[in-house]
């Protein structure tokens, strides 16, 4: 099948755990939930969990998809609250 018009693929890292996604600078696109009991999520621009915070904790239901069009430059880092298995979506600049 062709690939439509203006489409692009984009990395992604499937977590259960707090993790370092990349380093460096990019975008990120969103998170989908895959599974959670009484989970949180919390995205930094760094490589560990440090100022600056680039999406605030927030709480995740599964099956679901946040939407998230932000850009990072100096890393991409998770941190999971409770049990959450989900996946994010971003790019490499």
């Amino acid at each position: 099948m062709a690939k439509a018009t203006g489409e692009s693929a984009s990395s992604y890292a499937n977590i259960t755990a707090s993790t370092l996604i990349t380093r460096g600078a990019g975008k990120l696109i969103g998170i989908f939930v895959v599974s959670a009991s009484s989970g949180t999520v919390k995205v930094w621009d760094q490589t560990s969990a440090a100022t600056p915070v680039l999406v605030n904790t927030f709480s995740v239901a599964a099956a679901t998809f946040y939407r998230i069009p932000a850009r990072f430059k100096n890393g991409l880092f998770v941190t999971i609250g409770g049990t959450v298995d989900c996946t994010v979506f971003y790019e490499q600049s």
